[in-house]
């Protein structure tokens, strides 16, 4: 899903950056209100196993693979708002580092992949969570249709993009019938990815689940024929609560699935590749202005052996997003704190 340089011409280009910059400014304001002393820890590393799991290209079919875009898996975990960070911060590294997806297109693939993945999923699973049953189960089924459905949504709005600011001539309806075609079956793959960490983290960290909150169910037991409320216990200080031990593994499981099993991943070109080149819309696709880095192509320069080469990118990729993205959420984090503070409240 990742938009080359050349797909979109210059105006729509453009004005998806202006998108895409609002959409950031407006995201930086709401993670405030999401990131506190249970999610901001969290957020950087979502981004990092964000990073490691697009590595992972699985196939689907004729030829074709898919990979994780992240929007629905983030959203659920640290929010919304935080969710389009963690996704941006993602494509920027993806981009300026390994030369995936054009850096003219980083509007179009912030809007596509970032704010419509994100928008649409959460949307999804806060209309799911509410007429399901209120429990962990209910979220994690909440969690593959709201994945499900953002994907050939992200495709569709690809396609409206292209159908505004395409730089080839071609028939849009074929573009659109062969994008979420195989984005439907791509978005089944992000749909299980997405469940099975979300029910992980739920099974052991359940607090730290931004769309899980308020869900709980009161206990109830009988007495005297009768149900009764069982009163709340008093709850664990969040400060008590150490988050090192999901970090740690969070990372390490981040850095194993980018550092080793990358390297067995799909080689087939993605959705987007493939229609791409079946369609005739890459026509007009221009060489990444980042072709050269040290890192394009998820591959280390000069290091021959394919395996170290592709494993060694991948670390470096997970390291790199996990530390600009805890970055942006620690600074984040402060100025809501600061926001918060006696002297500005009395101001």
């Amino acid at each position: 899903m990742h938009v080359p340089d050349g797909f979109i011409n210059a105006p729509v280009s453009a004005a998806t950056g202006v998108v895409a910059a609002g959409a950031v400014a407006l995201s930086l304001r709401g993670a405030r209100r999401e990131l506190d002393e249970r999610t901001a820890p969290l957020a950087g590393l979502v981004a990092a196993f964000i990073f490691a799991v697009q590595m992972l290209n699985f196939p689907v079919a004729a030829g074709t693979s898919g990979h994780l875009l992240g929007g629905a898996l983030a959203a659920i975990l640290v929010g919304p708002f935080t969710g389009v960070l963690c996704v941006s911060v993602v494509l920027l590294m993806q981009g300026i580092l390994f030369a995936d997806g054009g850096l003219t297109a980083l509007g179009v693939n912030i809007t596509d992949m970032a704010i419509v993945t994100t928008v649409v999923a959460y949307a999804v699973f806060r209309g799911l969570v509410k007429v399901l049953p209120r429990t962990r189960r209910s979220v994690t089924v909440a969690s593959f249709a709201a994945a499900l459905l953002s994907v050939p949504a992200a495709a569709l709005a690809f396609t409206l993009l292209y159908a505004v600011g395409g730089t080839t001539d071609v028939a849009i309806g074929k573009v659109a019938t062969a994008m979420i075609g195989v984005h439907v079956l791509i978005g089944i793959g992000e749909a299980a990815i997405t469940a099975l960490t979300v029910g992980a983290v739920i099974a052991v960290r359940p607090d730290l689940v931004y769309g899980a909150r308020g869900l709980q169910q009161k206990l109830k037991l009988r007495v005297n024929g009768e149900l009764v409320d069982v009163p709340d216990a008093q709850p664990v200080p969040v400060a008590a609560r150490s988050h090192r031990k999901l970090w740690i593994t969070g990372l390490v499981s981040s850095l194993v699935l980018a550092g080793f099993v990358s390297f067995y991943a799909s080689a087939n070109p993605d959705g987007l590749e493939k229609v791409a080149a079946d369609k005739g819309i890459d026509k007009q696709a221009k060489e990444h202005a980042s072709a050269d880095s040290p890192l394009a192509d998820y591959g280390v320069k000069d290091i021959e052996d394919a395996r170290l080469s592709g494993g060694l990118a991948g670390v470096i990729g997970v390291g790199v997003t996990v530390v600009a993205g805890s970055t942006v959420f620690w600074a984040v984090r402060r100025r809501r704190t600061d926001d918060a503070s006696p002297v500005s409240t009395s101001v």
